[in-house]
């Protein structure tokens, strides 16, 4: 076995033992007032967190049957409001058309959370301040300290920081982690997985 191989799952362990179970429990008790009210998720991230997205989307839908969308499933959309209105206001005008409301949850998948003084992320930024002014809950799995997300969702899981050349890796793998522990919890599942059932 390589040392990088090693030192990797080693990391994997160590931010395993190290995350924060509570801001999950917290998650998990939000996502299920949000399906008792027959609320929304939209999942919002730009890189590898959009396509943790799509992922989520399919998972919340089939397995929680709880409404989901992300603004990144569809290209034509997401495209032309960054050719005519830009980046920054690219998720933002979608959510709108959306109607996103205080039944919804806007859920983050960020490696940095996004930061208002280095302008990075602003789309995820702007997506936020959109959420608290529809007073919609803001949840999400984040990397580094959390950034905006971290500052201000009523439930964020910062991935600990173990190695800072892994921060990346470590947090888009792990955001599958956490979200696959909230689908399949049994506060949320309401249909079996197929090959749970395969025998």
């Amino acid at each position: 076995m390589s040392d990088y191989v090693d030192l990797y799952m080693k990391e994997v362990i160590e931010i395993t033992n190290a995350i924060d179970k509570k801001q999950i429990d917290k998650m998990i008790k939000i996502l299920s007032t949000v399906s008792e009210n027959k609320g929304r998720i939209f999942f919002i991230g730009v890189g590898g967190g959009a396509g943790n997205a799509t992922h989520a989307v399919n998972d919340f839908r089939k397995i929680a049957n709880i409404e989901s969308y992300a603004p990144t499933d569809n290209v034509s959309e997401l495209t032309a409001r960054i050719n005519d209105d830009g980046w920054d206001s690219a998720y933002t005008k979608w959510l709108q058309v959306s109607n996103l409301n205080d039944k919804d949850v806007l859920f983050i998948f960020s490696v940095g959370g996004g930061n208002i003084e280095k302008n990075i992320s602003a789309n995820i930024v702007e997506s936020i301040k959109l959420a608290e002014k529809m007073k919609s809950k803001v949840v999400g799995v984040v990397g580094r300290d959390g950034g905006y997300t971290g500052k201000i969702a009523d439930a964020c899981v910062i991935i600990p920081t173990v190695n800072p050349e892994t921060v990346t890796p470590h947090t888009e793998a792990f955001q599958a982690v956490v979200w696959h522990l909230i689908v399949s919890h049994p506060d949320l599942k309401k249909n079996e997985m197929k090959w749970e059932e395969v025998t």
